[in-house]
């Protein structure tokens, strides 16, 4: 039989990470983006379900599987599993984590045992799992600190990253935030917009956002806002087209100002303009703190 075509096979994504980060949450957001996935799978089924989904020519288009500790002992394969897949295919793993803060609260609160705890606490099987999974955490392509969100913030950036973005080879999600709500735990690089005057103290400004012209004209009406947008531009385009080269697939750059809600949200929308032209990248807006009083 030939070799499936680069247009016969789809898209693989391992989901794994730390039990209680939100595998689950994950995996129901992929499926509702139409993915085909398959969860608690031992990591030695990886080269049999790719080697079916090159014989189906496109059947199934794009495969998420979850691969977790509940797969107990044959859970420890999947570092080379994922090497010999990687081989043959681009293969993207997303690793899932929280602090041990919150993940000791989110088993507490459903009242169930950590699947790796044995006869010690809840902490202690955390890190035995954490332990177990940093080989792993360092080959992720993207990694989610779920530590802030609620079930529905994480399905909501599950399909961020996930919804079909054309061609483009890397993604950028640009995020305003406001600093007193603390910083975004997910950023890959964080701008700090407090150095422009802040709106809030003009009362003819104060109950309007950086999405209302009057707010955004007084932004880049202030004496180095121009030149910063220019200057950052700049200095991220390498930047994109470097985790281009390095496969690394998605990025945040997240801008703050106090309360996420004048500077940051005017300054994120006039950085996604000018990154929208790099190649090969696509732009995502989010505003986390937009709304937030």
């Amino acid at each position: 039989m030939a070799e499936a075509t680069r247009h016969d096979v789809g898209e693989m994504l391992i989901v794994t990470g730390m039990s209680g980060a939100g595998r689950s949450t994950a995996a129901n957001a992929l499926e509702d983006l139409d993915w085909y996935v398959v969860d608690n799978l031992p990591p030695q089924m990886l080269k049999p379900l790719l080697d079916l989904t090159e014989l189906g020519g496109g059947v199934l288009p794009r495969v998420a599987v979850v691969v977790d500790v509940r797969g107990r002992d044959l859970f420890s394969d999947l570092p080379e599993a994922m090497r010999a897949l990687r081989e043959r295919r681009q293969i993207r793993l997303l690793f899932l984590d929280a602090s041990d803060e919150v993940l000791v609260r989110r088993f507490e609160a459903v009242r169930r045992p950590h699947p790796l705890q044995g006869d010690g606490t809840i902490l202690d099987g955390i890190r035995r799992e954490r332990a177990r999974l940093a080989a792993v955490r360092e080959s992720a392509d993207m990694i989610i600190d779920t530590s802030v969100y609620n079930i529905h913030q994480l399905a909501t950036k599950v399909a961020d990253l996930f919804t079909e973005v054309g061609a483009a080879r890397h993604t950028v999600t640009l995020q305003s935030f406001g600093f007193k709500y603390g910083l975004p735990p997910d950023a890959d690089v964080v701008a700090d917009m407090r150095f422009l005057p802040n709106p809030f103290w003009d009362e003819r400004l104060r109950t309007f956002t950086g999405e209302d012209a009057e707010v955004r004209d007084y932004v880049l009406e202030q004496q180095g806002a121009r030149e910063f947008l220019d200057a950052y531009s700049q200095a991220l385009r390498p930047v994109l087209e470097g985790y281009q080269r390095e496969n690394k697939s998605h990025s945040v750059v997240a801008v703050g100002c106090t309360g996420g809600k004048h500077r940051s949200v005017v300054m994120v929308r006039e950085l996604a303009e000018r990154l929208a032209t790099v190649p090969g990248v696509a732009v995502r807006v989010s505003h986390r703190d937009l709304g937030r009083e």
